[in-house]
């Protein structure tokens, strides 16, 4: 499964487009482990260029629950390079909607 497609690239809302919004931020994607409780809930991202204009990653920007719940900065990389028992990987829920962080919080994610 692709982690990042086109359409998502195109749909993703630049960094620091929802700065301020807090709760009412909108979440775009979700990435999770299906062998634990880790999740990744992307509100914005955009590519990371090296000094000749090539993309060499891609950073997210969104609402992590794991250890603890808290606002911050991932990579694609990052997210691609974990691997699980039996070789399972970090997967985007292909039937997620669109929702607010807020959302995510009340529900307990």
């Amino acid at each position: 499964m692709k982690m990042l497609t086109k359409e998502i690239r195109k749909n993703l809302p630049k960094l620091y487009s929802q700065d301020g919004l807090g709760d009412k931020a909108v979440i775009h994607v979700k990435f999770f482990t299906p062998w634990s409780n880790w999740t990744w809930y992307v509100t914005e991202g955009e590519p990371i260029l090296d000094d000749d204009g090539n993309e060499i990653d891609f950073r997210f920007f969104g609402y992590v629950c794991g250890l603890e719940n808290e606002l911050g900065y991932f990579h694609l990389s990052q997210l691609e390079e974990v691997n699980g028992p039996f070789g399972l990987k970090i997967e985007r829920d292909l039937y997620y909607t669109k929702e607010t962080i807020g959302d995510v919080k009340k529900r307990g994610y």
